[in-house]
Order: structure tokens, then C-alpha cells, then sequence
């Protein structure tokens, strides 16, 4: 028998859960279905839903995006990126181009891709000109890129890097000892990349209840009543609830491929500070299309030094499920998606502008 969300919902709500129990959501994909399905109203009061670090572009150092746009006005190139990155702010004066958006109304050469094979064709259709490609993104975006590589580019095609890997930032929560949450929902198309088994430690290291879920409502509910069911019997597991695309072991070509194209690398999350083994960089046989090695007099100590979140902005600790969106000062005051402040507010998977968007608001503090 197949069950309806409205199964789900009665399961849940038959579950002797009185505690308060505080469900991590990895992915800026789930927090947007269980926003935009209304999942918190539905749910039983005790039932907290945070959200996680599931946003690339909310965690890109600002100092890459600084970097993409200071080659975009100086360096004579065509710069192409993903949407969502074209409007993320960066800390300098306002007398300046503070968002690649910003630096193309400038005159800029700056376009939006959607896909990989986008950035190969601008730089076929422009073999005298220099194009690099700004990839921010996690494992899903990185594996395309890898295989980018892997198929042969146009020698004029370079890349500035800031891909990320998932699992460290919750692994880096867990080893704190306070990681804010009871459980843990992990993010299917990761899973379906990477295999499910990247997500064991949850369960197997900090006795923490883990399940994969999907994007729809039903997948998304039943990996909850997992989670609380793996709570009330003491009995903690990785439950697959994404089981017709999330296969064990993952998808074993697109795993080599960025094993060939890659390496991982100790990774700066903005506002957060370095994580170990949580980047990806070109590996050697690649170097002659890092951008990094092509431009290197656009980074510098005093940017690092500045690369953190805009003042008063909080997006790192909502990026962390250390608050709530609304419970940043800035949020839907001086931050809203057509004037962001912060990263959070920028994305479809930042959880500030998913909140804003579906009008939630928290009635229970984190911390």
C-alpha cells in the first residue's frame, strides 16, 4: 500500500514524541518543499524543522566573489556564472560594484549560464577572447563540471572553482558536541551522486537518527517519521527514503569522474572559516585552465581579512541552524530578495529568501 502525505501526517501525529525534537534538513531544496508545502503548520507543535547548510551559493567565500568580479571589470574576460551568483554582495564601499550584477551594469562582459555546456559554447563562439567560468555548487554541480573537463574544453574556457562537499559541514556540527539538532534528514540528490552510505557516520558515530529523503512531500514526511521512529526505539540507522533514484553506492561514473578531474582540499565556507576536506580543486592535468593560476595578482591577505559576512548579517549561524532566518535583525527590514544583504537572501536554496517568499515565521528560538 502506498501512502499519501495525509498518511504520513497521521503516523506522525500518532507517534509518542511529547519532547520537543529538533529535525535537521540538509538541502535548500527540502527546506523549499517543506516550506512551500506548509510542512511546520502541519506537523505537531514539538516537531521543530531547521534548516542546514544546503546552500552553495550562501556559503561561498566572499572572496571568490570579490575575485569573479574584479576579473569581470579588469581582466578582459568574458565571466560567466550561475544565476543565483550574479546578485551576491560582497563587503566594499558602495561607491562600488559590490555583486557581479552589479559590476555587468558597469560594463562588465558577465552572463548567467544554467549549465556546463553553456560556458563551452560562449567560449567556441569566442575563441579570441579569454572566458572563465565562476562554478559555485556542491556535489551535484560538481560532477557535470568534472565531466566537462574530462570531455575536452576550448583552451580559452578557465575556472574558478568554489564547489564544496556536503557531509563535513554537518560532520564539523556533530564534532562540536552542540550541533543544535536530534536528527538528521539528508539530501537525496547527494545521496543519489555520492551514495547514501556518505551519511552513516550520522547514525553509526554520534548515535544520531538519519534518513535520505526526496523532494516531494510524501518522501519528505516519511523520512521524518523515520527519524522519530529511530528516536523512540533507541535504535539509530541511515534509512533510505529515496529509494527509486538513491541506490547503495551512488552512481559510480560520476564518482570517477571527479575523482579524475578533482581533488579535495581544505575549503573556506564564508562566515564559517576553513573545513577540512570540504573543497574540490582542479587536479594537476588541469592546472592550465585554473583561473586562479591565470590571475593571480586580483587575490590578496586584505581581502581575506574582509571576506566575511556583511555587518549585522547573521546568514552564517541560519547556514548552521543555529537561528532561524526571521530571528536575524535584517531579515525583511534592510534584507529582502530584491535588497540583499546577506547570501541567504540571494539563493532559491538560501533558507532567508525561502522563508521570506513563503511568509514563515519562527515561534521557538534554537539556541
Amino acid at each position: 500500500m502506498t501512502l499519501n502525505a495525509q498518511d504520513w501526517l497521521g503516523k506522525i501525529s500518532a507517534l509518542p514524541t511529547a519532547r520537543r525534537v529538533r529535525i535537521m534538513n540538509v538541502c535548500g531544496g527540502h527546506e523549499r518543499s517543506i516550506t512551500m508545502a506548509g510542512l511546520r503548520s502541519a506537523l505537531p507543535r514539538n516537531i521543530e524543522l531547521i534548516p542546514g547548510p544546503g546552500c552553495p551559493v550562501c556559503v561561498c567565500p566572499e572572496e571568490d566573489v570579490y575575485l569573479a568580479i574584479q576579473l569581470a571589470l579588469h581582466a578582459d574576460v568574458i565571466l560567466v556564472a550561475f544565476g543565483d551568483m550574479l546578485r551576491v554582495p560582497v563587503n566594499v564601499p558602495k561607491s562600488e560594484p559590490r555583486s557581479l550584477e552589479q559590476a555587468k551594469a558597469a560594463g562588465a562582459d558577465i552572463r548567467p549560464v544554467a549549465s556546463p555546456q553553456e560556458a563551452v559554447r560562449i567560449a567556441i563562439e569566442n575563441p579570441g577572447r579569454q572566458v572563465v567560468f565562476f562554478v559555485a555548487g556542491f556535489e551535484t554541480t560538481t560532477a557535470p563540471v568534472a565531466s566537462m573537463l574530462l570531455q575536452g574544453i576550448p583552451e580559452n574556457l578557465l575556472l574558478l572553482l568554489s564547489c564544496r562537499l556536503t557531509w563535513p559541514a554537518v560532520a564539523m556540527l556533530l564534532d562540536s558536541g552542540k550541533p543544535g539538532f536530534d536528527a538528521l534528514i539528508a539530501p537525496g540528490h547527494v545521496a543519489t551522486v555520492m551514495g547514501p552510505e556518505e551519511w552513516a557516520f550520522v547514525a553509526e558515530q554520534h548515535a544520531i537518527p538519519a534518513a535520505v529523503a526526496g523532494f516531494t512531500t510524501v518522501s519528505l514526511l516519511a523520512a521524518i517519521y523515520s527519524v522519530l521512529r529511530q528516536m523512540l526505539e533507541a535504535e539509530c540507522f541511515l534509512d533510505n527514503c529515496y529509494p527509486e533514484v538513491v541506490r547503495p553506492g551512488g552512481n559510480a561514473t560520476a564518482q570517477s569522474q571527479l575523482g579524475l578531474a578533482m581533488q579535495v582540499s581544505d575549503a573556506k565556507w564564508r562566515g564559517i572559516g576553513i573545513i577540512p576536506a570540504s573543497g574540490y580543486s582542479l587536479n594537476a592535468r588541469f592546472a592550465a585552465h585554473d583561473a586562479r593560476r591565470k590571475f593571480t595578482g586580483y587575490e590578496t591577505e586584505g581581502r581575506k581579512r574582509v571576506g566575511e559576512m556583511p555587518p549585522g548579517c547573521d546568514c552564517a549561524r541560519v547556514v548552521l541552524g543555529k537561528i532561524y532566518p526571521d530571528e536575524c535583525k535584517l531579515f525583511g527590514t534592510a534584507c529582502t530578495p530584491r535588497t540583499p544583504v546577506g547570501p541567504c537572501m540571494v539563493s532559491d536554496e538560501g533558507a532567508c529568501r525561502i522563508w521570506r517568499a513563503g511568509g514563515v515565521k519562527s515561534t521557538t528560538a534554537i539556541e
